[in-house]
């Protein structure tokens, strides 16, 4: 019954278009420098935990076990792949797959940005 609730829950944090779009992007495992550690946990399971994490506002350490990936490992995939750049490009991604199905009225878009003033030293 558990293994159910997390495959729905999985699922509902990311679905499979939004897996589509993640996967191509997801930076190679690298091994820890300093050895040690289990086989690679896969991908899609580490980023629905940290899907998790990020939207539950839990802590790390509280990421409950059946998402069956230890926190350690979400956490320091997280911050390898915010390094590598992920979250930008998915960014990106998500913006152009919406705006490819016509989903974003740039020009609304663009008007509310030339709204808002930058703090100084933003690029």
């Amino acid at each position: 019954m558990i293994l159910l609730v997390v495959d729905r829950l999985s699922l509902r944090l990311v679905p499979d278009e939004l897996w589509e779009l993640v996967e191509p992007l997801i930076p190679g495992f690298r091994p820890r420098p300093q050895g040690g550690g289990t086989a690679p946990v896969e991908a899609r399971a580490v980023f629905t935990a940290i899907v998790y994490v990020l939207t539950s506002g839990c802590a790390w350490r509280d990421l409950p076990p059946s998402f069956r990936v230890p926190f350690q490992t979400a956490h320091r995939r997280f911050s390898q792949w915010t390094k590598d750049g992920l979250w930008r490009r998915l960014h990106h991604a998500v913006l152009d797959e919406l705006g490819s199905q016509g989903l974003i009225d740039w020009s609304r878009a663009i008007v509310d940005g030339a709204c808002v003033r930058a703090k100084k030293g933003d690029l």
